[in-house]
């Protein structure tokens, strides 16, 4: 269960051996769990395990694709070109080189709808070629790609090329939609993405409550935090009613224990390896947005990002011996405070406002990262415990 929500798609040869056959062994009873509790279908063959999970929250940007080597997120062009390489890829034969690859993209590129919205792609620049080497990095994370010869670096430097082998198992089995996109008939993206996802409207109230089971358990899954300001009327009676049972549940087969507070509740993990963002965890990074959590904790009513970047430029001269030297570059504090604030972002600790407020406003679970005077006691009789 924790191998699947760590990473919903397996794929024989990348994951080890034993997790693999762990997963085959115990394929029934996980698949009437997810049905069961969370509506998710996992499919699992002799080469691929694939949890088909559906997002809670359309609308949340804190979760990116990232380069798996770089760890930078994914930009609008990135992802573009993720889509042009699966359809590429799907047509490939079962062999391909990156340069090959590239080729077909450019020439998907040059489609007039991509064009009319404003969508370019060449390889004259390093930088063009490094979006597509991020996606290709991101293809062998995944299973679609296998090397067989070369290495990325060399294409990056139009040096040489990369051959190859096209998983076309694991092709089939990344699209995670309800509704096939080909099947979508609307022309806003925002309004396909929905109606991809959209599941349908139950009649019953066996049939609803099922429903509301589902969402709540995803929800509590996959959130670091489940504000109950953040759900439905009818999502939010049934989670009271039912929510010793849908814990339990969760803790029994995950070993994730739920944090019950006034705001809302968190599952949180005693191991600490199910996410994908830590706090605290090691760097420079962390460490400031450990820092930043503590400060706007103590502040009810937001901090100004102005403030925020002026206690940046403090603290990394405070702890320049620790961080990176470029810290207390001039204007370093800009994107250093954008990462910190996106950590937290992520993990539902602060919201951050843009224009016109421009400033970081706590959020309930931000709490437990608010440091409280110290209370000095004297030893004696009558000393307190």
């Amino acid at each position: 269960m924790r191998l699947l929500l760590a990473r919903p798609l397996l794929v024989a040869g990348l994951t080890p051996d034993e997790d693999f056959r762990l997963v085959r062994a115990m394929a029934a009873p996980l698949r009437e769990w997810f049905d069961r509790e969370t509506g998710w279908r996992l499919h699992i063959d002799a080469q691929t395990a694939r949890l088909f999970k559906t997002t809670t929250d359309l609308d949340d940007l804190t979760r990116p694709a990232r380069d798996p080597k770089a760890g930078t997120p994914f930009g609008r062009q990135r992802y573009v070109l993720t889509c042009l390489a699966l359809a590429v890829l799907e047509r490939a034969d079962r062999q391909i080189t990156l340069g090959r690859l590239a080729e077909q993209i450019l020439l998907a590129a040059t489609d007039p709808e991509l064009f009319a919205l404003g969508f370019r792609f060449e390889l004259d620049r390093r930088e063009e070629r490094a979006d597509l080497v991020a996606v290709v990095r991101l293809q062998l994370d995944w299973g679609t790609l296998r090397r067989v010869g070369g290495d990325e670096e060399s294409f990056l430097n139009a040096a040489g090329d990369v051959l190859y082998d096209v998983d076309r198992r694991v092709l089939s089995n990344l699209l995670t939609s309800v509704t096939g996109p080909s099947l979508i008939q609307h022309d806003d993206t925002s309004a396909r993405v929905a109606a991809m996802t959209a599941e349908a409207v139950h009649d019953s109230d066996d049939l609803r409550n099922r429903a509301l089971r589902h969402r709540l358990t995803r929800r509590l899954l996959e959130e670091p935090v489940v504000y109950y300001g953040e759900l439905t009327e009818a999502e939010l009676g049934y989670l009271r009613s039912q929510r010793a049972q849908i814990t339990s549940r969760i803790t029994e087969a995950t070993g994730l224990i739920a944090e019950v507070r006034a705001e809302g509740i968190a599952m949180v993990d005693p191991d600490d390896e199910l996410t994908d963002v830590r706090m605290p965890a090691q760097g420079m990074r962390s460490h400031l947005a450990l820092l930043l959590a503590e400060h706007i904790a103590t502040q009810p009513d937001g901090v100004p990002l102005a403030d925020l970047h002026e206690l940046t430029r403090q603290l990394a001269v405070k702890h320049q011996a620790y961080w990176r030297k470029d810290a207390t570059d001039p204007g370093a504090e800009v994107d250093l405070v954008d990462a910190a604030l996106a950590t937290l972002s992520s993990l539902k600790l602060v919201l951050v406002q843009r224009a016109p407020q421009h400033r970081a406003v706590p959020r309930p679970a931000i709490a437990r990262y608010a440091l409280a005077e110290p209370e000095i006691r004297q030893r004696g009789k009558e000393a307190t415990a």
